[in-house]
């Protein structure tokens, strides 16, 4: 397939590339996932790059966002009724948990526009509404209750960026979820654990089979 026909037609290079299968630490939720990780992701080097889109993301089940979805389907009571936020949601797996838990209003952001139609094909796959945003929301303040962000502080800049704008969103009443592994800049000194989970993950992206997981709150 061509790199513009890719371009015409996300729906139709996701459903090529991947299959729907249950999510290995939250299996009540299924998501259209690469089973050849490396393979996916050296097509999307190769011809998705040649147009300029980055790095397919949203083809895989993330360790700190498993983690994350786990919590949420245990812990329903931390988004029952309420309006939440998936924040670079890739998969959409985060957010398609918040909505199974019962909440009033889900909204999954993310830049990539592949992303935004895996979102949307996940969450039909489950039966859930999610709205979609394509838009970096940093910075912005939209009036969400939770905020959820799984693995997002694998890059310096970025993970200072994010955690800075969370904490505002936290200073005026929000609740702030981080799904992480452990990665390099997750700022420990400024979040306390809720829960720890042995996640499997895919062994071609990460450093392990099993990924020590937790989900984190800001701290005050």
């Amino acid at each position: 397939m061509s790199a513009v026909a890719i371009g015409l037609d996300r729906r139709g290079f996701i459903l090529a590339q991947t299959r729907l299968l249950p999510v290995p630490h939250a299996p009540e939720i299924s998501l259209h996932v690469a089973e050849e990780a490396t393979e996916l992701w050296q097509k999307t080097e190769d011809e998705l790059a040649t147009i300029g889109l980055p790095p397919p993301f949203w083809a895989f089940a993330w360790a700190g966002g498993q983690a994350l979805a786990r919590y949420l389907i245990d812990q329903p009571g931390n988004v029952a009724g309420k309006r939440v936020l998936d924040f670079a949601s890739g998969s959409g797996l985060v957010a398609i948990a918040a909505a199974k838990a019962g909440a009033a209003r889900v909204e999954a952001c993310d830049i990539d526009a592949f992303a935004g139609e895996a979102i949307g094909l996940n969450a039909q796959a489950n039966g859930v509404h999610i709205e979609v945003l394509l838009d970096d929301l940093i910075g912005r303040d939209e009036g969400w209750d939770v905020i959820c962000a799984g693995d997002v502080c694998y890059e310096r800049a970025m993970a200072e960026s994010i955690i800075d704008w969370l904490s505002q969103l936290q200073a005026r009443g929000a609740t702030v979820l981080i799904g992480d592994p452990g990665r390099s800049y997750l700022p420990r000194d400024r979040l306390e654990v809720l829960a720890t989970y042995q996640v499997p993950v895919t062994r071609s992206l990460e450093d392990a089979e099993i990924k020590q997981s937790s989900v984190w709150r800001l701290k005050g």
